[in-house]
């Protein structure tokens, strides 16, 4: 009878953490504005949201790269999110923001702090991920590796963003070494 007993109470903790998992799973995603579109990120990787301000230019930058603040006492790049979609640089208005956005820079858990610029921060969403599509193979505004899915949420779609890929220190590392490159190279006809 013993017996009996736990293995009844097994299969109910079974029954129990099958319920668990079919439950929707929601993430948390911060949604804002730019150029006319709502694009969102994990709210995981996002440290703050500060008003824009003054930023120092760095020369031989990548055209996405703004410049850097002092955040704190800490050098932070900031990015023209526009910029590195291949679009128009963001204008700024009185309702621009930089999202500050730590991101895992190396195998030892080593973080660095990046911030992008945005027209204007809508909300933070809690998103099914049943409700989450991949996303699209053709027709996409932007670099479709960019995008970690799309999702509709009040009748409107949301791009969610891949933050590993837009945000690659390698690439845009890259980008400013052929940038650096093409204004010290002479030009011959």
């Amino acid at each position: 009878m013993n017996a009996l007993v736990k293995a009844g109470s097994k299969s109910a903790l079974a029954i129990r953490a099958a319920a668990a998992q079919t439950m929707v799973e929601e993430k948390q995603y911060l949604t804002f504005m730019l150029g006319g579109e709502m694009f969102s990120l994990s709210i995981l990787c996002i440290k703050e949201i500060i008003w824009y301000s003054n930023l120092t230019e760095v020369p031989m930058m990548p055209s996405c790269i703004r410049g850097v603040i002092n955040l704190r006492g800490a050098v932070v790049p900031v990015m023209d999110l526009s910029t590195r979609f291949a679009k128009p640089s963001t204008p700024v208005t009185k309702s621009t923001c930089i999202v500050i956005i730590e991101l895992e820079t190396g195998s030892e858990g080593e973080h660095q702090n990046m911030g992008v610029v945005v027209d204007s921060v809508q909300a933070v969403l809690e998103i099914p991920t049943s409700e989450i599509e991949p996303p699209p193979t053709f027709g996409a505004k932007i670099r479709s590796d960019f995008i970690e899915g799309i999702a509709k949420v009040n009748g409107k779609f949301v791009i969610l963003l891949n933050v590993a890929r837009v945000l690659s220190t390698e690439e845009i590392s890259q980008m400013g070494q052929v940038a650096a490159i093409a204004e010290v190279a002479p030009t011959s006809l």
